[in-house]
């Protein structure tokens, strides 16, 4: 299935242009990083998250307003509490999350709120009823867990840059895995420019931009290395170039076909998944334009600046005519 007819997008002749975007959006992503730094969640600090079921007792008593939720909570000690309501407007599911807390501040914040809201709350159980999931997080664990999730996108990294040494060649490893920081760097950048949280469900979609971007530049590779098979009085510049372009349709229909699905989670998802949503629709925006515009890009580059391409385009293309035997 093609999406473009025959296409010369002349992709090599305007990579220094890719560069200058590539670099001004990093510089953005690192100052944010500097200066705001990453709001990391509960899950890699410390802290607690609550889901409660604040439904009305008397059914016509008015759903309770999270203005005046979030107020009670400020006057009580808890004034860095996040609160969103979880589904539409109207709806009596609240996620309520406080960072830096002591042990037992989940009780406490239970505690407030039974106080402050008996018409939500009395005659009711409270750990059937209104606790619907508590979640407590020490500082300890956070630091752990955030150690690890950055410790399976670096590992991820290397792994990447063994498995396309092996089947193409090293300086296409490492021109993918550059790639691939950038899109990661890029990211985690924009999140820290935004405010938004860093969760274990951000760590899921960062995993798996790394894993989209890695199959998209593998695919152009592969192209590449059979046509330079193929077309070996070309040079290996038109080569590059003609081979993006052929792969060009394919990149845009999966890009495209993947993007509709995380954008109908973006609008529809709710509030649980957004940010998640959200890092899967920039990663794939970023993913997409690497796999172009920079990973093969760069290996001509480094071409120019060794002269090592004939040794290395022969150890590419030897391994293209073993992989045909």
């Amino acid at each position: 299935m093609h999406f473009f007819g025959k296409t010369n997008i002349p992709f090599v002749k305007i990579r220094y242009y890719a560069y200058t975007l590539s670099v001004l959006v990093f510089i953005v992503g690192i100052a944010g990083i500097a200066f705001r730094g990453l709001n990391w969640s509960i899950d890699f600090t410390s802290g607690v998250a609550m889901e409660l079921n604040l439904a009305p007792v008397d059914p016509a008593t008015p759903a309770l307003q999270i203005d005046k939720l979030r107020t009670v909570l400020k006057d009580n000690g808890f004034k860095d509490a996040e609160i969103q309501r979880i589904g539409q407007m109207g709806t009596s599911h609240f996620l309520i999350k406080t960072k830096g807390t002591t042990q037992g501040t989940g009780n406490k914040i239970i505690e407030v709120i039974t106080q402050n809201f008996p018409e939500y709350t009395q005659g009711r159980d409270i750990k059937k009823d209104i606790v619907l999931q508590i979640d407590e997080v020490g500082p300890k664990v956070g630091k752990e867990l955030r150690s690890q999730a950055m410790f399976a996108v670096l590992l991820s990294m290397l792994l990447m840059i063994i498995y396309i040494w092996i089947r193409f060649e090293l300086t296409f490893g490492v021109s993918a895995i550059l790639a691939i920081f950038h899109d990661v760097l890029c990211l985690v950048g924009i999140f820290a420019i935004t405010g938004k949280e860093i969760t274990i469900q951000v760590i899921a979609a960062l995993l798996t931009l790394v894993g989209y971007s890695i199959n998209d530049t593998i695919v152009v590779y592969d192209r590449i290395r059979e046509d330079l098979r193929i077309y070996r009085k070309d040079p290996y510049e038109v080569v590059f170039n003609n081979a993006m372009n052929k792969t060009l349709s394919r990149t845009v229909i999966t890009a495209g076909t993947t993007m509709l699905a995380a954008l109908s989670l973006f609008f529809f998802g709710g509030t649980v998944i957004h940010d998640f949503a959200f890092a899967m629709v920039i990663g794939l925006i970023l993913g997409t334009y690497s796999s172009i515009f920079v990973a093969s890009n760069l290996v001509i580059d480094y071409y120019h600046l060794t002269h090592q391409d004939k040794a290395s385009l022969q150890t590419l293309t030897s391994k293209a005519t073993t992989k045909k035997r």
